[in-house]
């Protein structure tokens, strides 16, 4: 591991979004300083919105900060205010990690995309003839990005409208991937594929659970509260594999913290644990 001599007074970091008082990133993110022995790092939640945010970056000492870790709706709003973003980030126009330098220099990446990979590879999934999406939007681009790396055939996307639908066309085609669109009144449909990527928000899903196939592949659902969904529940009692949440929250906060703090690998058990502490106390 390296030493955090390298950070000497740079131990300040925080997620910032709107609304933000439900995330649990201060909760893994303090969990991984306790087990890396970084007692004198810091990590805090901030109310910012759009508006806010280019004040907020401006009044951060970068002698003091390290990083910052992004939630909606500041993933695209803060591109302009970077210096650089890496090719993840630009890829879907979406920054969830900014680091800071000691130069003031700003960098932006995505560890929402390899956070999924490897959500899924810890699940024995490496590869697949084909996937569904349900739902559009920012996670559902995201998933498109990470489905670009691992499915070798046609991704189908569920979704609302014809807005949407050409939205995701267009993401397939700028991040390499085959996008068929279909309704989501057929998304029942995209049960029998070997992994669905459910991207919608909490109960738009639920009417699924009852429409799982006796022998269901992979779900990957990125809700985490409540949980299980009743989608997942009912996958999960047919046998089927499924990623939650709270796997995609803690792969990604693993990147961030290494990213923040220069010390790999991040505690990733301790940092579940953490995680699913919270969600039981919740």
């Amino acid at each position: 591991m390296e030493s955090t001599e390298g950070h000497a007074g740079r131990r300040r970091a925080a997620v910032l979004g709107s609304p933000i008082a439900h995330s649990l990133s201060p909760v893994l993110h303090r969990a991984a300083y306790a087990a890396l022995g970084l007692n004198g790092w810091r990590y805090d939640r901030f109310e910012v919105d759009g508006a806010a945010l280019p004040a907020f970056l401006g009044r951060l000492d970068p002698a003091r900060w390290a990083g910052l870790s992004l939630t909606m709706p500041l993933k695209r709003a803060v591109i302009p205010l970077l210096d650089e973003i890496t090719d993840t980030a630009r890829s879907v126009e979406a920054v969830n990690t900014v680091v800071l330098g000691a130069d003031g220099r700003r960098r932006g990446d995505n560890t929402d995309i390899p956070g999924m990979l490897a959500a899924l590879r810890e699940r024995g999934v490496t590869s697949v003839p084909s996937a569904a999406v349900l739902g559009a939007g920012a996670t559902a681009s995201s998933a498109l990005a990470a489905l670009a790396r691992i499915c070798t055939g046609r991704v189908t996307a569920y979704v609302r409208g014809p807005e949407r639908a050409a939205e995701m066309r267009q993401w397939g085609q700028r991040l390499g991937v085959a996008v068929r669109t279909a309704d989501w009144a057929d998304a029942a449909g995209a049960l029998g594929e070997p992994l669905v990527v459910a991207t919608t928000p909490a109960g738009a899903a639920d009417h699924l659970a009852g429409a799982v196939p006796a022998h269901p592949g992979t779900l990957f659902d990125v809700l985490y509260d409540p949980w299980p969904t009743p989608l997942a529940a009912a996958w999960a009692d047919r046998g089927g594999a499924v990623v939650g949440g709270l796997d995609l929250l803690v792969h990604q906060a693993v990147l961030q913290v290494e990213q923040h703090t220069g010390r790999a690998p991040a505690p990733l058990a301790a940092m579940r644990a953490a995680g699913e502490a919270a969600l039981v106390a919740h």
